[in-house]
């Protein structure tokens, strides 16, 4: 055998299995139509008010201790830690979850950096810069993502991400973990 022939299928094999991956966490069809169903009932989340005007204080101006975090400092923070639990209490931690539902198991607002704004309860990561459901609604799209177990909530779910607008323009994104057991 020639090394050429190795080589090609060295990379036959590592196609076969990167497409076998993006299939593993394509959605269901069944699950899309429900999702889709769901996050259009979310889309008047991205220009609410109080969505906005929270992303637009962080951005102009984070604290401190909101620009010293990191996703290695977050992680060690308990839930009961009174910077964690000042996200979940903020006015629009509060509104957040005068929102939430028996179908919305998480849920998390980002500024421009990526980092927390407000959420129902504390994320597995403090900021998701440069992660597909921060940055795909940073170009104002809705993303997606695939059936996932989440390490936070222990419920299998589908996170659907989608920007926060001002003027039409993204500022932010609103990141919305959808329970696949509760959705009709």
């Amino acid at each position: 055998m020639s090394s050429n022939w190795k080589v090609k299928a060295a990379a036959a094999l590592a196609a076969l299995v990167l497409a076998g991956t993006c299939l593993a966490q394509a959605l269901p069809a069944e699950v899309k139509a429900k999702v889709d169903v769901y996050a259009k009932q979310l889309q008047p989340w991205s220009t609410d008010a109080a969505f906005v005007s929270a992303v637009q204080a962080h951005n102009a101006s984070p604290s401190a201790e909101v620009k010293a975090m990191n996703n290695d400092k977050w992680k060690s923070l308990t839930l009961l830690d009174p910077f964690v639990r000042s996200f979940s209490r903020n006015p629009l931690g509060a509104h957040l979850k005068s929102k939430q539902d028996a179908v919305i198991s998480e849920a998390f607002v980002s500024g421009a950096d990526g980092c927390k704004v407000a959420f129902l309860a504390k994320t597995t990561s403090w900021s998701h810069k440069g992660k597909d459901k921060h940055e795909v609604p940073m170009t104002g799209k809705v993303w997606y993502g695939p059936v996932e177990v989440d390490e936070s909530t222990g419920q299998q779910q589908v996170q659907v991400g989608l920007p926060v607008l001002d003027g039409g323009k993204p500022i932010g994104s609103i990141v919305v973990g959808l329970a696949v057991s509760k959705l009709k």
